[in-house]
């Protein structure tokens, strides 16, 4: 099966473009281009944890949506671009410690919208979090 990428992406390409980012701030890290996948983590630390002591599960939907996100962008025709329209997260089971890591797979790929999965999982490879990106595929201005 053919790579899915319709514009240049490795990790290098991905860490340069979210430098001063969000992500960044949150001590995100790109990991992994796939033929048909992204894989990326983010650091259970003080940056990253709500007062419980664990994961913030909104930590965990920037990392969602930042590899679903990419997926759809880097998976689009060159002149277009990827908005998100809707993400929902499951949040299965907490984590106080290590890397979560997630991995964005594509559901559909259409002309105008993309759906994209995002699994993440801890350091012991247990489901901690899975979530949905709907992205809208924009063409170039006219």
């Amino acid at each position: 099966m053919p790579a899915i990428w319709l514009k240049p992406v490795s990790i290098d390409i991905l860490t340069r473009n979210h430098v001063n980012t969000a992500p960044a701030a949150l001590g995100m890290e790109f990991l992994e281009v796939g033929d048909d996948f992204l894989r990326g983590r983010v650091p259970v630390d003080h940056r990253t944890r709500q007062p419980y002591g664990i994961l913030h599960g909104g930590v965990s939907v920037v990392l969602a949506e930042t590899l679903g996100s990419c997926g759809a962008a880097y998976s689009a025709p060159p002149e277009f671009r990827a908005v998100g329209l809707d993400i929902n997260a499951n949040h299965i089971k907490a984590t106080s410690q290590g890397w979560v890591t997630g991995i964005a797979r594509p559901v559909h790929r259409g002309r105008t919208t993309h759906v994209w999965q995002i699994d993440m999982h801890n350091d012991a490879g247990e489901l901690t979090c899975v979530s949905r990106i709907t992205m809208a595929i924009l063409g170039p201005k006219t």
